[in-house]
């Protein structure tokens, strides 16, 4: 899938490392990206700075990385903040909490960063494009 740039992507990643080489990555595929080592202060920046879509976690120091996500989608009715749950938990009924709180996308923290670019650029064409069927 080809990229296109641009967008404001918010990381909410509790591992350093782990957030500097995703922002490495998004921001040379076009990306204007900020991250978040916990929820609340995600939150708090999401509510001043409307990010096209966060990149979230599910195990943060602070929150649960879903208790983040339902927030993410209950700041304002008319904007949508699309959440890829980005983590380490793999077993389906993690997949399935994660999709409950809302998320657009849920990845493993295996997946290539390919796959994840390919996601994001995914969620960011959906959004405001919902199915119907």
């Amino acid at each position: 899938m080809a990229l296109t740039s641009g967008g404001r992507i918010l990381i909410i990643e509790d591992e350093a490392d782990l957030a500097l080489a995703l922002k490495a990555r998004l921001e040379s595929a076009g990306y204007e990206v900020h991250t978040e080592c916990n929820g609340s202060v995600a939150l708090s920046y999401a509510t001043e700075h409307w990010p096209d879509l966060a990149i979230l976690d599910a195990t943060l120091p602070d929150l649960e990385g879903y208790e983040v996500c339902r927030e993410l989608h209950n700041l304002c009715e008319a904007c949508v903040v699309p959440v890829v749950m980005f983590t380490g938990r793999d077993e389906p009924s993690d997949e399935l909490h994660g999709f409950a709180s809302g998320a657009e996308a849920y990845l493993t923290k295996n997946v290539t960063p390919t796959q994840l670019l390919d996601t994001v650029e995914m969620v960011l064409q959906d959004v405001g494009n919902p199915v119907i069927g």
